[in-house]
């Protein structure tokens, strides 16, 4: 597990990140408004960690780690990735770049071509960014494939071939195969069956043990994100809530949104389950497209003041390496 205490060197730095796709109506198809999926997110990830971001469907999540990649032109912000501003970047300058920074995706089924065997989808980076000979590239899916755990047998197979666990592990072999440096994984325990996500999150932290990967580890399953990452960030309707380190955020969560969905949070012992003091929250996520005035989260918030409904609160350092946005965290407009 990283290592928090020593000095560290930020690999991924997002600042004001904003997203937004537009709505269009009319018979001029005009532009009528906009979808906020994310709307001013910035994070640092250091080297070698691992960041978790949670929150429920549809709070921006996905979108954030496909902006991070540059999968979309950014609307606003910057992202820097190993001490590049990849935020502007053209298609050309980016595909330089992205060896450094992959992804392993939600549906393994999806995001495998079935046309082609596994040594083809593994080899294709390396087909593309490379210059090995058709030996080297098999070779190197070998290495890969030995090091997720896939037989080499099955290397002449398709993916229609293989279970979910398997085909996610496919994915991973798959990113890992220019040796990046981070990794955006999208919900990848999402779609597997509740007896193989422990694997794949346990062959995960092994690989980022043994090649020193940095993971942007996006869930919503609060458990497999306590056991995997090193700090968590909770979304809300586009915006962070609340940054902290893993262990700090699950013991005393500072965020009504954070202590309402830690709230939820199963428990394995009866008694304690039955006993627990659970925070039910009123209401329906508002629409990202017409998010409320002033805090986003004020609609649903059982500690709702007058301030919150007019002004955003800033997204600020509380703790040393704690960070809250909530009016009930600054002083100065709670004093009153």
């Amino acid at each position: 597990m990283f290592d928090n205490t020593t000095d560290r060197r930020v690999l991924v730095s997002v600042s004001g990140l904003k997203m937004y796709f537009p709505i269009f109506g009319g018979i001029l198809s005009r532009h009528v408004g906009d979808v906020k999926a994310v709307d001013d997110v910035s994070f640092d990830i250091y080297e070698g960690e691992t960041l978790g971001v949670v929150g429920e469907s549809g709070c921006g999540k996905s979108t954030c780690g496909r902006a991070v990649l540059r999968l979309y032109d950014l609307t606003a912000g910057t992202v820097m990735v190993d001490g590049t501003d990849i935020s502007t970047m053209g298609q050309g300058a980016l595909r330089k770049i992205r060896p450094v920074m992959q992804m392993v995706f939600q549906d393994p089924q999806a995001c495998l071509n079935p046309r082609m065997s596994l040594a083809d989808i593994i080899g294709e980076p390396l087909v593309e960014h490379t210059r090995l000979s058709k030996a080297e590239r098999r070779d190197r899916v070998y290495d890969l494939m030995d090091a997720v755990g896939l037989n080499r047998d099955f290397a002449n197979r398709y993916p229609h071939e293989f279970s979910g666990g398997q085909r996610q592990r496919i994915g991973i072999a798959r990113a890992l195969a220019l040796n990046p440096k981070f990794i955006v994984c999208d919900e990848p325990i999402a779609a597997l069956d509740v007896s193989i996500q422990a694997q794949v999150v346990n062959l995960l932290e092994d690989l980022q043990k043994e090649f020193g990967l940095t993971y942007l580890f996006i869930s919503h399953d609060l458990s497999m994100v306590r056991h995997i990452a090193d700090r968590v960030a909770v979304m809300y309707l586009g915006k962070i809530v609340e940054l902290a380190p893993r262990e700090g955020l699950y013991r005393d969560p500072k965020h009504p949104y954070t202590q309402a969905l830690l709230s939820a949070v199963p428990e394995p012992d009866p008694v304690t389950h039955d006993t627990a003091n659970r925070t039910v929250l009123k209401g329906d996520v508002p629409s990202p497209s017409n998010p409320p005035t002033g805090c986003n989260f004020c609609t649903r918030c059982p500690r709702v003041m007058e301030i919150c409904r007019q002004q955003d609160p800033e997204f600020r350092e509380v703790e040393p390496g704690r960070f809250v946005a909530c009016h009930l965290f600054n002083e100065s407009e709670t004093a009153g």
